[in-house]
């Protein structure tokens, strides 16, 4: 588990995770400090500046602190479609986001290993503009949150032969969320809080047995606990216990990794209401890869993975969204593919990179959740069971002209066929694909540096999709892509390090949905400046 994590990044399709450590102090000789502040704005309204300031305080720990404003009204035109007469323009309108974040961090380095200590806190207030149906265009729900959690984490080689982790997380997040009829006829009074507490405690240990040969053995325990201002709100608390075993093989050509995970989650709620139950699960896990040219990077790979998901307190339990009879979701997930790279010397390509991979996933009970007039309102529901074949290809080179011209690119392409086989007796979803999941996806990202200037390019596409598994075409859903363009110049004045930015986004203005009745912005723009020092 990562406890210095930002950013969390969920692929829906193919249940991965990755999970990306939050930046640690490095100082340029010579020099105790570092300083980065940003300001951006543009379309919508937005005022969003930012400051990292990094300090060395010794020669073996450092602290940072980082705090960023955001603003935007979130006002944006949008094309409607009249159903029966013509297309009218309007405004998006209670899509307002008021933020604060504030985070420090202390590190510091010892004999062999680090530790590191970690403090955040959020605070906005954002409004939920809704779902465009029957000529409506307004909504006036509210969302306040809160977010801190204070981490810290040790770890330590002990020698070549033992190696030890340690992590610990203290998290409360508080959400209220208000719907006032007052405000808007048409909607229900709900004047909701919730209030979330997480004790995390992880313990990994690696064994060196031989050169080639490790051994890991780790346990996390967490305990949850969600609280409301609801009547007959059951009160979950939660208690998680992860105990994970695996060995990892590595020679110069050939790499094996396999593991057994055992997850034991406990839970209790209220006396009057039902739990989600007790779960006790072993999931295992294959690895392998092989090299089979000693002088070309080409690389066969593939794995096994055995996942089980247990329901989150907020998908069970969260009033509008929770459903609690929600089941716990089990995957078999299967994967073969390669990477290939080859360096260049003397020629304009410098590097190109290959991969490719090839996947069939078995799915019991996949949660998904689907929309409905309010962002804050989805619901949660199992598909008993889903097949998932897919293929990803990327494609990534990189140029370079002359001493001072270079360029990078990067394409990928995605198809995967996600089939409903619940029902064998309802002939609208068995074997249809399921919601919001495109048969064929891709992006392409072309980046060129030229000196001090440097000029990006995005596309993104999302092919024809489905609304829900009965593939009728009331539920049919256009394609959509967007092209995305950014200028930046870096220049040095007072001996200050200078970049200034001009994105513009969605360049060819395209009217889209990502989800059915809740358009996206058109073309729009942003400035930034950027200081460093």
């Amino acid at each position: 588990m990562c406890l210095f994590c930002n950013d969390i990044f969920i692929d829906l399709y193919r249940t991965h995770v990755i999970y990306l450590q939050s930046r640690t102090p490095v100082f340029q000789a010579n020099k105790a400090y570092h300083v980065k502040a940003a300001f951006k704005t543009g379309s919508f309204g937005v005022v969003n500046p930012s400051l990292l300031w990094e300090q060395k305080l010794s020669e073996n720990v450092s602290a940072s602190l980082s705090t960023e404003y955001m603003y935007t009204t979130g006002k944006y035109k949008f094309t409607y479609a009249v159903a029966g007469g013509y297309d009218t323009t309007a405004v998006r309108r209670n899509g307002d986001v008021n933020a604060l974040r504030t985070e420090g961090g202390l590190y510091g380095k010892i004999k062999g290993g680090y530790w590191r200590t970690k403090a955040y806190f959020y605070n906005s207030e954002r409004g939920y503009p809704g779902a465009v149906v029957r000529n409506r265009f307004s909504h006036e729900d509210r969302q306040w949150d809160t977010n801190f959690f204070l981490q810290s984490s040790f770890k330590k080689d002990f020698g070549e032969a033992y190696s030890l982790l340690l992590n610990t997380k203290y998290a409360y997040d508080y959400l209220h969320y208000l719907a006032d009829p007052r405000k808007e006829e048409a909607t229900m009074y709900v004047n909701n809080t919730y209030r979330q507490q997480e004790v995390y405690l992880s313990m990994a240990n690696r064994v060196t047995v031989l050169p080639f040969w490790d051994i890991n053995l780790s346990v996390d325990y967490q305990w949850n606990k969600l609280n409301a201002n609801l009547t007959d709100f059951p009160y979950p608390r939660r208690n998680t216990t992860l105990v994970a075993a695996a060995t990892s093989l590595h020679f110069d050509r050939f790499k094996f990794q396999a593991s057994v995970l055992g997850t034991f989650v406990h839970e209790n709620v209220a006396s009057d209401t039902t739990s989600a139950g007790n779960k006790m699960e072993f999931t295992p896990t294959a690895i392998a890869s092989y090299k089979p040219f000693k002088n070309i990077d080409f690389n066969l790979r593939a794995f096994y993975k055995r996942i089980f998901r247990m329901p989150t307190l907020n998908d069970l339990y969260y009033t509008f969204i929770g459903n609690i009879k929600l089941k716990p979701e089990y995957t078999n997930q299967y994967n073969i593919g390669f990477t290939y790279q080859k360096l260049f010397t003397g020629t304009w390509l410098q590097a190109l990179n290959v991969q490719l991979d090839a996947y069939y996933n078995e799915v019991e009970n996949k949660i998904i959740a689907t929309p409905t007039n309010n962002f804050f309102r989805w619901t949660m529901i199992n598909l008993g069971f889903v097949e998932i074949k897919g293929v990803d290809v990327v494609l990534q080179g990189g140029w370079k002209l002359g001493d001072n011209w270079t360029f990078d690119s990067r394409l990928s392409y995605t198809y995967q066929k996600a089939q409903d086989f619940t029902d064998k007796l309802d002939e609208d979803t068995y074997g249809g694909q399921i919601s919001y999941i495109p048969w064929h996806s891709g992006s392409a990202i072309l980046n060129t540096e030229y000196k001090s200037w440097e000029l990006n390019y995005s596309f993104i596409y999302i092919g024809e999709r489905y609304g829900i598994s009965a593939n009728t075409p009331h539920n049919y859903y256009l394609p959509w892509y967007t092209s995305d363009v950014s200028l930046a110049k870096k220049f040095n004045w007072k001996k200050k390090d200078f970049k200034l930015a001009l994105e513009v986004n969605n360049i060819l203005n395209q009217q889209y949905e990502v989800v059915r009745a809740y358009p996206m912005p058109g073309t729009n723009f942003k400035f930034i400046l950027n200081l460093t020092i």
